[in-house]
């Protein structure tokens, strides 16, 4: 998994609660560039469905919508988070013992 497969993942698990882009590009540390880049990618690949609030004040509102294959993208991805994570705490656990030796 790399960088931009866990920000993917972040944003999946976001998504439906996401306020805005410059709020999450703060909240994740990231340009809101990137964000608005990773977000449309997801869009387009179909994982997240935009719709503007159309009883909003403000128009320029968006609601970010897990699609069934963004689902489907947010388990898998999350399935690799947790391998890759299981992989360094067998590492670490490696390492450490090895340190105590």
């Amino acid at each position: 998994m790399n960088n931009n497969e866990e920000l993917e993942l972040t944003i999946l698990r976001k998504a439906e609660s996401i306020e805005n882009q410059r709020t999450l590009a703060d909240e994740l540390g990231y340009s809101v560039g990137k964000i608005n880049y990773v977000l449309n990618a997801l869009i387009e690949k179909g994982f997240v469905k935009v719709e503007n609030f159309a009883t909003a004040d403000n128009k320029k509102k968006y609601k970010y919508l897990l699609t069934q294959k963004g689902m489907k993208e947010k388990i898998l991805l999350t399935e690799k988070f947790i391998e890759r994570k299981k992989r360094e705490y067998n590492q670490l656990q490696k390492e450490l013992k090895e340190i105590k030796l």
